[in-house]
């Protein structure tokens, strides 16, 4: 079974926020465009937790 947009965009985050020499702007890219794309067919809960991934990565994005 595949995964869904929202693990997807779960995982991307936790491979940013994993990475030592921090992440580059692709992979940086690519987890914002995983959350946004994971919003369509979200469900209100998963849409709340998506918000927290997205805050997490501005604050990453900060941070470095």
């Amino acid at each position: 079974m595949e995964k869904n947009l929202f693990q997807q965009a779960r995982d991307a985050l936790m491979n940013i926020t994993n990475m030592q020499g921090g992440a580059s702007e692709n992979e940086k890219q690519a987890a914002q465009q995983a959350i946004q794309a994971a919003y369509n067919d979200a469900t209100p809960e998963e849409k709340q937790q998506l918000q927290e991934l997205e805050q997490q990565l501005k604050q990453n994005n900060q941070l470095q």
